[in-house]
């Protein structure tokens, strides 16, 4: 594990997708309004972290690599904000994607004593955040050239696109997918899929109740058929994540969390750190035991977070 995340420091990660602004107001509630049968809170701590496939970039400089990033960037007081966040770890933004027209994705959770009471999202529709690639094509296509892997990471805001993805796919090395099934959006031949289980069921086109066990054979087989992808891994939260490859099931790796307080970014850092080990030459399982490592540590931290090569290596 250590060569491999050795390895890792010496690669070009591209991330492509949809940048959030995440701001967390901390407080305790210790009354309840006289004006609505609301919780009043007292506001005590806030912080701001990057969110999304920003998210994903800084999980994969916590790493080592070198790393850029592409998406929305709203030419307002959060979208400097968010690349600032970024370019204080060493992460490329490029200024042509500097927009205006839609703000800066950005979300707010107000909680108390680790549990969330409300979320306050600003943000356009989907429509708004759609690049210009008659614009955009001729840079994007070189910085995916000069990149080892390209890392998809698709909330369903609008910055990714069939047209975008097939320029991905034409002209990288690597390409890995967080998607969002709900965008109906054509991911070809990835080289690797990383849905959760509900992403999972909905790609495959499934549904099943509350108790129902996951159909894993056929959620499975349905995924390779419609998408191709090279390598397939399902997180299934508490109960690990599942790989699959060559349209079978190859192992289930239990979960290395030992505490959970955010589940939130998770996905985030499972993309990261199983696409870099995979281009670095990690076996599948090996990759994948790195990136449950990873994610462990993740969700015992409050917020999206990322992780460091020494938080990984304590654990091993």
């Amino acid at each position: 594990m250590k060569d491999l995340l050795n390895q890792i420091k010496r690669l070009r990660v591209l991330v492509i997708g949809d940048v959030m602004l995440d701001r967390y107001v901390i407080g305790g509630v210790h009354r309840i309004s006289p004006e609505a049968p609301v919780p009043v809170l007292t506001v005590e701590d806030e912080k701001i972290v990057a969110g999304g496939a920003a998210n994903v970039a800084l999980n994969a400089a916590s790493l080592g690599a070198n790393v850029e990033v592409c998406g929305w960037f709203g030419d307002d007081s959060q979208g400097e904000q968010l690349r600032a966040l970024l370019q204080d770890q060493g992460i490329s933004v490029d200024q042509s994607f500097l927009f205006s027209g839609a703000p800066t994705i950005s979300k707010t959770r107000v909680t108390s004593s680790n549990q969330q009471i409300c979320r306050v999202d600003r943000e356009s529709d989907s429509n708004a955040y759609a690049p210009n690639l008659s614009l955009l094509q001729e840079s994007l296509i070189s910085k995916i050239n000069l990149s080892d892997v390209v890392i998809v990471s698709d909330y369903g805001k609008g910055f990714v696109s069939n047209e975008l993805f097939r320029v991905i796919r034409k002209h990288a090395n690597f390409v890995s997918v967080d998607p969002k099934p709900s965008r109906l959006l054509q991911y070809e031949n990835p080289d690797l899929l990383t849905p959760n289980q509900m992403e999972a069921l909905e790609l495959a086109g499934k549904s099943r109740l509350m108790n129902e066990e996951f159909p894993q054979e056929e959620v499975v087989q349905e995924i390779f058929r419609k998408f191709s992808p090279k390598k397939l891994a399902i997180t299934l939260g508490a109960d690990g994540m599942l790989l699959a490859e060559d349209k079978e099931i190859k192992k289930t790796i239990p979960t290395a969390a030992r505490e959970v307080f955010d589940v939130s970014g998770a996905g985030d850092t499972v993309i990261a750190v199983l696409s870099m080990a995979l281009v670095a030459n990690g076996s599948f399982e090996q990759s994948a035991q790195l990136a449950n490592f990873a994610a462990g540590i993740v969700v015992g931290k409050v917020g999206t977070a990322s992780v460091t090569t020494e938080e990984i290596l304590s654990l091993l």
